[in-house]
This record gives C-alpha cells, sequence and structure tokens, in this order.
C-alpha cells in the first residue's frame, strides 16, 4: 500500500478524538481548515473536527503532502485575511520546520501534536519567519485520558 493510501489506525484515532477535545476548549469561530488528502489526514480531520464540534467542511491542499517548508509557508501566505483562525493538518517533517520557522521554537511534533501559533498584527500574506509566538503544544500522551 501506498504511503499517500495508509489508513489511521486504531491509536490514530483516539489521539486524533483526544486532540479534537482540547481544540473544543478554545474559541475557534468560523476557521479554515487546510488538510492533505492523504488517507490518514482525511480521516484525522474527520474525527478531530469532530470531538472539537466544529462543523466545517476541510479544504483540502495536495501542496502539503511531502510539502516542502516553502510550499507549507507559501500555503499560508495564501490563507485568506478575512479567516482569523486557520488550522493545518499534515505531515512531518515539514510541519516540525513550519512551526519552528514561523515561532522560532524547535519542538518534535508526534503524530497528531497539535500547536497554537498567534500573530499579532500582521496578515496572512505577509506572514515571515519569527512572526509567530507559540502559545501551546500539546501531544496526545500528555493529555489526560477519559
Amino acid at each position: 500500500m501506498r504511503d499517500f493510501d495508509r489508513p489511521l489506525k486504531k491509536r490514530g484515532r483516539e489521539a486524533a478524538e483526544r486532540i479534537g477535545e482540547r481544540m473544543a476548549s478554545e474559541t475557534l469561530s468560523n476557521p479554515l481548515v487546510i488538510c492533505s488528502p492523504a488517507v490518514r489526514t482525511r480521516e484525522t480531520a474527520e474525527v478531530v473536527l469532530a470531538s472539537a464540534k466544529l462543523q466545517v467542511e476541510p479544504r483540502f491542499d495536495e501542496r502539503i503532502y511531502e510539502a516542502s517548508l516553502r510550499e507549507l509557508v507559501e500555503i499560508v501566505t495564501e490563507i485568506p485575511n478575512d479567516k482569523e483562525v486557520a488550522i493545518m493538518i499534515g505531515h512531518n517533517p515539514g510541519f516540525e520546520e513550519l512551526l519552528s520557522f514561523l515561532t522560532g521554537e524547535h519542538r518534535r511534533m508526534p503524530t497528531c501534536a497539535l500547536a497554537k501559533i498567534r500573530f499579532e498584527d500582521v496578515s496572512w500574506n505577509e506572514v515571515r519567519a519569527g512572526e509567530g509566538s507559540l502559545e501551546w503544544f500539546t501531544a496526545p500522551k500528555e493529555l489526560p485520558d477519559d
């Protein structure tokens, strides 16, 4: 089976559910969700959004799968400026590199990790290196079991 077609495993579904529950504690009005079209990221998006009680249709962007940092930054700069909140669902190593680029913080992002990055007075199309601040970061293993 191609990596792109690999489904989410039971452990991945459970992690996505817990991350979605963590997201539910945030005030996320009308977020834009941009997701890799790979099977496991589609499934992750479905579980996370349902657990977060967000009724949003993800936008699938083929560039996210196996994306370089440059491609991910390009995707970020294309987010419409009327969107205050964007959620991106994708893959490593690109997302670790994106987190580091945007915030200057180097973190290992295990499967289904979630990072909240805030930008002050910056339009999406003007986002540059180090302009974001990492408000919080969590991985499924850090969350309490139900």
